[in-house]
Protein backbone atom coordinates (compact mmCIF):
# COMPACT_ATOMS: atom_id res chain seq x y z
CA UNK A 1 0.00 0.00 0.00
CA UNK A 2 1.05 3.57 -0.55
CA UNK A 3 1.74 6.49 2.28
CA UNK A 4 -1.74 7.62 1.08
CA UNK A 5 -3.23 4.74 1.18
CA UNK A 6 -2.29 3.96 4.52
CA UNK A 7 -3.16 7.38 6.18
CA UNK A 8 -6.65 6.33 4.32
CA UNK A 9 -7.18 3.26 6.33
CA UNK A 10 -5.64 4.79 9.73
CA UNK A 11 -8.30 7.33 9.21
CA UNK A 12 -11.21 4.71 8.38
CA UNK A 13 -10.21 2.55 11.21
CA UNK A 14 -9.80 4.99 14.04
CA UNK A 15 -13.15 6.38 12.27
CA UNK A 16 -14.85 2.85 12.98
CA UNK A 17 -13.41 2.51 16.70
CA UNK A 18 -15.23 5.45 17.22
CA UNK A 19 -18.31 4.25 15.76
CA UNK A 20 -18.04 0.99 17.75
CA UNK A 21 -17.49 3.22 20.95
CA UNK A 22 -20.77 5.50 20.25
CA UNK A 23 -22.74 2.25 19.79
CA UNK A 24 -21.81 1.14 22.79
CA UNK A 25 -22.49 4.34 24.73
CA UNK A 26 -26.16 5.32 22.96
CA UNK A 27 -27.37 2.13 23.79
CA UNK A 28 -26.03 1.80 27.52
CA UNK A 29 -27.84 5.78 27.92
CA UNK A 30 -30.72 4.56 26.01
CA UNK A 31 -31.06 1.55 28.07
CA UNK A 32 -30.42 3.39 31.44
CA UNK A 33 -32.84 5.89 30.83
CA UNK A 34 -36.24 4.46 31.15
CA UNK A 35 -36.45 0.67 32.27
CA UNK A 36 -39.56 -0.92 30.36
CA UNK A 37 -40.95 -3.90 32.61
CA UNK A 38 -44.26 -5.51 33.59
CA UNK A 39 -45.21 -7.06 36.89
CA UNK A 40 -46.47 -10.54 36.46
CA UNK A 41 -47.34 -12.19 39.65
CA UNK A 42 -45.81 -9.80 42.08
CA UNK A 43 -42.17 -10.29 39.80
CA UNK A 44 -40.86 -7.89 38.00
CA UNK A 45 -40.26 -9.12 34.51
CA UNK A 46 -38.83 -7.24 31.59
CA UNK A 47 -41.09 -7.03 28.03
CA UNK A 48 -38.47 -7.82 25.56
CA UNK A 49 -34.79 -8.27 25.19
CA UNK A 50 -34.92 -4.89 23.62
CA UNK A 51 -37.47 -2.82 24.81
CA UNK A 52 -40.21 -0.81 22.38
CA UNK A 53 -37.98 2.78 23.39
CA UNK A 54 -34.69 0.80 22.79
CA UNK A 55 -35.84 -0.03 18.58
CA UNK A 56 -35.15 3.14 17.09
CA UNK A 57 -32.21 4.02 18.93
CA UNK A 58 -30.78 0.17 18.03
CA UNK A 59 -31.72 0.06 14.71
CA UNK A 60 -30.17 3.95 13.85
CA UNK A 61 -27.24 2.79 15.70
CA UNK A 62 -26.73 -0.38 13.96
CA UNK A 63 -27.38 0.72 10.19
CA UNK A 64 -24.07 3.78 11.83
CA UNK A 65 -22.23 0.42 12.93
CA UNK A 66 -22.81 -1.37 9.29
CA UNK A 67 -22.57 2.13 7.31
CA UNK A 68 -19.61 3.29 9.40
CA UNK A 69 -17.28 0.35 9.55
CA UNK A 70 -17.81 -0.69 6.31
CA UNK A 71 -15.56 2.18 4.75
CA UNK A 72 -12.51 0.52 5.80
CA UNK A 73 -13.85 -2.52 4.60
CA UNK A 74 -14.77 -1.07 1.17
CA UNK A 75 -11.25 1.20 1.51
CA UNK A 76 -8.77 -2.31 2.65
CA UNK A 77 -10.53 -4.22 -0.77
CA UNK A 78 -9.82 -1.09 -2.68
CA UNK A 79 -6.31 -0.93 -1.77
CA UNK A 80 -5.94 -4.53 -2.39
CA UNK A 81 -7.97 -3.91 -4.89
CA UNK A 82 -7.31 -6.98 -8.87
CA UNK A 83 -7.90 -4.42 -11.43
CA UNK A 84 -8.24 -1.22 -11.52
CA UNK A 85 -11.86 -1.25 -12.80
CA UNK A 86 -12.02 -3.22 -8.80
CA UNK A 87 -10.22 -0.25 -7.12
CA UNK A 88 -12.51 2.30 -8.61
CA UNK A 89 -15.45 0.25 -7.42
CA UNK A 90 -14.63 -0.58 -4.18
CA UNK A 91 -13.18 3.28 -3.80
CA UNK A 92 -16.93 4.77 -4.72
CA UNK A 93 -18.38 1.89 -2.61
CA UNK A 94 -16.67 3.41 0.25
CA UNK A 95 -17.35 6.85 -0.17
CA UNK A 96 -21.20 5.96 -0.60
CA UNK A 97 -21.09 4.24 2.95
CA UNK A 98 -19.10 7.42 4.11
CA UNK A 99 -21.73 9.22 2.95
CA UNK A 100 -24.38 6.89 4.54
CA UNK A 101 -22.73 7.80 7.62
CA UNK A 102 -23.24 11.23 7.79
CA UNK A 103 -27.17 10.75 7.17
CA UNK A 104 -27.33 8.02 10.15
CA UNK A 105 -25.11 10.34 12.16
CA UNK A 106 -27.96 13.73 11.56
CA UNK A 107 -30.90 11.05 12.31
CA UNK A 108 -29.21 10.20 15.49
CA UNK A 109 -28.72 14.45 16.22
CA UNK A 110 -32.26 15.16 15.33
CA UNK A 111 -33.75 12.43 17.07
CA UNK A 112 -31.85 13.93 20.50
CA UNK A 113 -29.76 10.44 20.96
CA UNK A 114 -26.53 12.74 20.12
CA UNK A 115 -26.22 16.05 21.82
CA UNK A 116 -24.44 19.01 19.79
CA UNK A 117 -20.77 18.13 20.75
CA UNK A 118 -20.91 14.80 19.84
CA UNK A 119 -22.65 15.41 16.70
CA UNK A 120 -20.20 17.71 15.63
CA UNK A 121 -17.40 15.66 16.21
CA UNK A 122 -18.29 12.63 14.84
CA UNK A 123 -19.86 14.22 12.08
CA UNK A 124 -17.03 16.57 11.55
CA UNK A 125 -14.79 13.20 11.65
CA UNK A 126 -16.96 11.16 8.83
CA UNK A 127 -17.25 14.43 6.46
CA UNK A 128 -13.74 14.44 6.38
CA UNK A 129 -13.36 10.71 4.79
CA UNK A 130 -16.28 12.22 2.75
CA UNK A 131 -13.91 14.48 1.42
CA UNK A 132 -10.99 12.71 1.04
CA UNK A 133 -12.56 9.90 -0.64
CA UNK A 134 -14.28 12.29 -2.68
CA UNK A 135 -10.95 13.49 -3.79
CA UNK A 136 -10.22 9.80 -4.71
CA UNK A 137 -12.90 9.14 -6.40
CA UNK A 138 -12.73 12.33 -8.92
CA UNK A 139 -9.09 11.36 -9.60
CA UNK A 140 -9.82 7.73 -10.53
CA UNK A 141 -13.29 9.45 -13.15
CA UNK A 142 -10.04 11.45 -14.57
CA UNK A 143 -7.99 8.64 -15.25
Amino acid sequence: MSSISDTIQAKCLAFGDRIIKLNDYLLKEAANAKPSYKIVKGKQVYDKPVPVYLQSVSNLCNQLLRSGTSIGANNAEACNAISKADFKSKSFIALKEARESLYWIDLLHRNEYLDEKQYKSIYNDAEELVKILVARCKKLNED
